[in-house]
């Protein structure tokens, strides 16, 4: 019954360990953000509807790597990004766009609060 509470508590101590380094990376972004978009948007080659998305930053290889998957859990669009840092700590998320000859909203570049870089598409 001790071995439990000792096994109990190491593991609640590691749990928050993880929570507490689970924020901002290395690079001074968020691995996991959420983001809403009020129309349709052209991330990449793909156009995403209207809605809320989780976004994933990850790596592959020397590339870094921006995943939309729409909160149901379906992929929608994995686009390579550039980072870009920061003059200061982003005190608020902001999506830049540009309207192109189809007359849809392009995603130029992604800031999430809290973050010290912007992605830049």
């Amino acid at each position: 019954m001790r071995l439990l509470k000792v096994l109990g508590l190491f593991l609640c101590a590691l749990a928050l360990c993880s929570i507490a380094t689970a924020g901002v990376n290395k690079m001074g972004i968020h691995d996991v953000s959420r983001v809403t978009f009020s129309s349709a948007v052209r991330v990449g080659t793909a156009l995403l509807p209207a809605g809320e998305y989780i976004v994933r930053h990850s790596m592959e290889g020397q590339d870094h790597v921006m995943v939309f998957q729409n909160v149901e859990g379906k992929e929608v669009a994995k686009v390579k990004c550039t980072l870009v840092p920061l003059a200061k700590k982003a005190d608020k998320s902001e999506e830049l766009y540009q309207l192109n000859a189809g007359n849809e909203r392009v995603l130029q570049e992604l800031v999430f609060r809290g973050d010290t870089s912007k992605h830049v598409f």
